[in-house]
């Protein structure tokens, strides 16, 4: 258990934190926020090295976890785990996500389960174990990434990864509404175009071409950055009276209300 200063930090458990995306820009964002994160992700030693870039940062310990949000009960122990060292799980941010866009009438069963379990079923996973602690201490904030591609009517983004992230959407807002009586909150963010090395293996090259100048109206792509500060105003106390809630961050591609 946690002891000292320490004690007095909110815990944050942070998943697929470990990549230069989204991920490591909210861990990044939290721990200078002030708050233990846990860093979890499925690369160990791409976890481990991160945990060790904030310890440097920041001058005290963190955390990395290996765990894979498809697993029930890896979640299962690595929250339960949490909790027993750091005394609480104060905030968590389900990040972890999957995509391979294939046409509806070309898609693999298999694409559409991967998708669904790492992107739905994933968040679920994590919210069914970090929810009960919140509700026993009556205290605790959930982030759930999902993306405009749950709103949007276009095929850039995938049906099975749309169908998952619109049902992020619905996840978050029947969870705000069953647990807002004990002290929780549930949030979500859905990003468009947040640009990182990654979605070059699954966009070509012309999706990228003149989207800030054709589509984004602030004249740029979105940085894992802007989403981690949305992120950090939505977990703190100035939030405290917004849940069930999904705000969009697409630099004006798709606004919505």
């Amino acid at each position: 258990m946690a002891t000292g200063n320490d004690a007095e930090r909110p815990v944050a458990l942070v998943t697929a934190a470990a990549g230069a995306g989204i991920g490591s820009a909210i861990a990044r964002r939290l721990a200078a926020d002030g708050m233990d994160v846990v860093i979890t992700d499925i690369h160990e030693v791409r976890a481990a090295k991160l945990a060790a870039e904030l310890e440097q940062e920041h001058g005290r310990p963190f955390t990395s976890l290996v765990v894979d949000v498809v697993d029930f009960d890896a979640v299962g122990a690595a929250v339960e785990r949490v909790v027993a060292e750091r005394g609480s799980l104060d905030v968590l941010v389900n990040n972890a996500g999957w995509s391979k866009i294939e046409p509806v009438a070309e898609m693999s069963p298999e694409t559409w389960r991967r998708c669904l379990d790492v992107d739905l079923t994933g968040t679920f996973n994590c919210m069914r174990h970090a929810l009960p602690p919140m509700i026993e201490r009556r205290r605790g904030s959930i982030v759930n990434i999902s993306s405009i591609a749950g709103w949007e009517p276009t095929d850039e983004h995938g049906a099975a990864y749309s169908a998952a992230k619109a049902g992020v959407m619905a996840l978050t807002r029947v969870a705000a509404a069953e647990v807002g009586r004990h002290g929780v909150r549930v949030n979500a963010v859905a990003p468009g175009l947040i640009y990182n090395d990654f979605l070059r293996k699954i966009y070509p090259d012309e999706f990228f071409s003149g989207y800030a100048e054709s589509r984004s109206k602030v004249g740029r792509i979105g940085q894992p950055q802007d989403v981690a500060a949305l992120v950090s105003f939505l977990v703190g106390e100035e939030a405290g009276y917004i849940t069930g809630e999904v705000y969009g961050i697409s630099g004006g591609v798709f606004p919505h209300s």
